[in-house]
């Protein structure tokens, strides 16, 4: 997995990039993440990357030029791959990101992901640009922070990144409802104890507690998911089973 990023602000990847399950891939070769400074192709000696928009208005918006240049740059030096990049802008105007979308773009193998400031980029670079991303129906500052979701989204679907692939597969979004509750050592902490049926040993058991579990996570979590997906008969009787239990406990 290639990953190229255009900012003006490349010191803020270096706590990303320098720890954690990210800094580990990078190290063993799995992962390759290069930062372009946007200012490194502007034409004046003053680096010069923004200008005012033309009709007026508030802000700034980032020139032409040194974007396209910079694109046209990481195409160059890896031309002889066999993957074209796909370009990203990362834009609160752009499709919501989520696991499906996730999936999509590890499937690119190569990803050039330009990181918008002020008040956008200048129109004329959309013509170099794949798709555009947003991470939510918000507005941050700029776009390192959304790159950073995508990238750490987007790598951990990279062989050998994560170690335990049944993680993977079971966790939210990934499968029908969201995760169930886990529990880890001690048995009992503060008077709270670890459910009984998870330290049975009984596997079969397990997994219908941990599905129920999951439905009633969702349920209180997210329940419009629910009604987006179609239940199985054991899955709507657990349903059923969760709102009547719900419904008691606020009684």
């Amino acid at each position: 997995m290639r990953i190229d990023i255009i900012t003006i602000f490349p010191t803020m990847f270096d706590g990303m990039l320098s720890c954690g399950v990210i800094s580990r891939a990078i190290k063993d070769g799995k992962i390759m993440v290069k930062i372009w400074d946007l200012r490194e192709f502007a034409f004046d000696k003053h680096k010069t990357v923004d200008d005012k928009p033309y009709g007026g208005g508030a802000g700034m918006v980032l020139k032409p030029e040194p974007l396209i240049r910079a694109i046209r740059k990481i195409k160059t030096e890896h031309k002889r791959d066999e993957n074209s990049p796909f370009v990203i802008y990362l834009s609160p105007q752009g499709k919501i990101l989520n696991q499906k979308k996730v999936l999509e773009l590890y499937k690119k193998k190569w990803l050039v992901l330009i990181c918008g400031r002020y008040e956008g980029i200048d129109e004329r670079v959309m013509r170099f640009v794949n798709e555009e991303i947003s991470i939510g129906e918000y507005v941050l500052t700029g776009g390192e922070v959304a790159a950073m979701v995508v990238i750490d989204a987007v790598c951990r679907y990279v062989k050998g990144v994560v170690k335990e692939k049944e993680s993977l597969l079971k966790e939210s979004f990934m499968t029908k409802f969201l995760d169930y509750p886990q529990y880890t050592r001690p048995q009992v902490y503060m008077n709270m104890k670890v459910p009984e049926v998870l330290l049975s040993g009984d596997h079969k058991k397990i997994q219908l507690y941990r599905l129920k579990e999951a439905i009633r996570n969702t349920y209180k979590k997210r329940p419009d998911i629910l009604h987006n997906i179609r239940l199985s008969k054991l899955e709507k009787k657990f349903l059923e089973e969760v709102i009547t239990e719900e419904n008691r406990r606020r009684k």
